[in-house]
């Protein structure tokens, strides 16, 4: 009998048969964050894993549940388009981007091809990571916290540069009474919580004793560090575009390497503004859904870098069609990220796939078990300020059940339970009569 190309594939994997079966929730946390962990299952039983992004609902992605059903996993695009209409822009797009990451874990396993394979094939083999680094009291601390960084591996880094320190300072910022609050909620006026209200509505303005004491920070922290390694800038508070250009003009001596989220991504004509006005580059992108999103901001040549977050942005295949878009108007590519292993392989997969990449971000350098959560890859994740791009099938790890059942939050303690009662959620989803 002669051999057939089938005698020589794994039988435990059709794809042409493969249908999902089940989509299911297990939600780990730490210290305030919330990361709940998708799970589908299929009728030959490969599951898939994804990721919702911290701050989303796990009801985001279950919602789907009854929309897919039935679907072949192996179709990412098409299944894609049929829930993409279920995510929007932030946190709103997190049950969609978890369920698509699960989909390419799926779709790699069954034609045992590591995801990046789907997205069209790797131009690197390692993923540059750049570390993200909270506040310090002082920009000396902070230089210090980024060399430590440094001494780890990482060749490039982020700190935050914000008006939070200098909210009770005197002379430091003018304010409408009511706006401001201190880090550690105490009234000023009657107060206001500002992080609720966009940047242009707060009229929150930098005084230059304000300007001068954030310039003063990032002197210190480079007469630390020194000029060599990039250092972006993040967290700037809510004041409004015209003062994000003042800011950004006094901070151009310390040749940052990009200023990001001045002012909110939707603003179009502000971002206009500041990428003319200043030699600094200027970067936001995390908190937009699908390439249409980054359509306006590209097109107004408004930014130098974009940042998408992929648990936000769609998922894999959506973001690396968002940097391919990028680069069609000379613009690269970074990738936010603040999330598990899980999370973060997915990005990594991205990264690889496109071409005008520079760098993904980790967010938890300081949290010792952060790589517990998966296995099958090299450890530590992250070596050498680099994370290798696997080669297995799928985001190329499996799952460390235990790991994830010692940080299931106490408000989430079901791990990975069935979930009936969005087996026969229906309506009327067509966008067209």
């Amino acid at each position: 009998m002669n051999a057939r190309p089938e005698d020589h594939v794994n039988q435990h994997s059709r794809p042409s048969e493969l249908q999902i079966t089940d989509i299911r929730a297990a939600t780990v946390g730490w210290a305030g964050w919330r990361f709940p962990i998708i799970r589908i299952d299929t009728n030959q039983g490969l599951s898939g894993y994804g990721e919702v992004r911290d701050g989303a609902s796990k009801t985001y992605a279950l919602m789907l549940k009854s929309r897919l059903l039935g679907e072949n996993p192996c179709n990412v695009d098409k299944v894609f388009r049929k829930i993409k209409q279920f995510g929007h822009h932030a946190r709103q797009g997190g049950g969609v981007c978890g369920i698509e990451m699960a989909l390419m874990d799926l779709a790699g396993k069954a034609y045992g091809v590591p995801a990046y394979v789907l997205a069209g094939g790797k131009f690197r083999d390692a993923i540059r990571m750049y570390c993200d680094t909270p506040n310090e009291p002082t920009g000396e601390a902070m230089g210090h916290k980024l060399k430590d960084r440094l001494a780890r591996g990482f060749t490039m880094l982020k700190m935050d540069v914000g008006i939070q320190p200098l909210i009770g300072v005197k002379d430091a910022l003018t304010y409408p009474a009511g706006f401001l609050k201190t880090e550690d909620g105490t009234e000023l006026d009657r107060m206001l919580d500002i992080k609720n209200i966009q940047h242009p509505y707060t009229h929150v303005r930098l005084t230059p004793k304000g300007i001068q004491m954030l310039c003063e920070y990032v002197e210190q922290v480079r007469a630390v560090v020194g000029y060599e390694v990039p250092i972006a800038a993040d967290h700037f508070g809510h004041i409004g575009v015209d003062d994000c250009i003042r800011l950004g003009e006094a901070l151009e001596p310390y040749n940052l390497a990009w200023l990001e989220d001045m002012v909110p991504w939707q603003f179009t004509e502000q971002w206009v503004q500041m990428e003319r006005a200043l030699k600094t580059p200027v970067c936001t992108g995390e908190d937009i859904y699908l390439k249409e999103g980054f359509l306006p901001l590209l097109q107004a040549h408004a930014v130098n870098v974009i940042h998408p977050d992929l648990a936000t942005s769609g998922g894999i295949l959506e973001t690396k069609k968002i940097g391919d878009l990028a680069q069609e108007y000379g613009v690269s590519m970074a990738l936010h990220m603040a999330g598990t292993p899980i999370s973060t392989m997915a990005s990594v997969h991205c990264a690889a796939a496109t071409e005008n990449f520079i760098a993904l971000e980790h967010h938890f350098n300081d949290v010792p078990f952060w790589g517990d959560f998966i296995d099958g890859v090299s450890k530590p994740i992250i070596q050498n300020g680099y994370i290798n791009v696997p080669d297995a099938p799928g985001l190329g790890f499996t799952l460390n059940e235990d790991a994830v059942k010692e940080h299931l939050i106490p408000a989430d303690r079901g791990f990975f339970e069935p979930t009936p009662q969005w087996d026969t959620e229906r309506s009327w989803d067509r966008l067209w009569s």
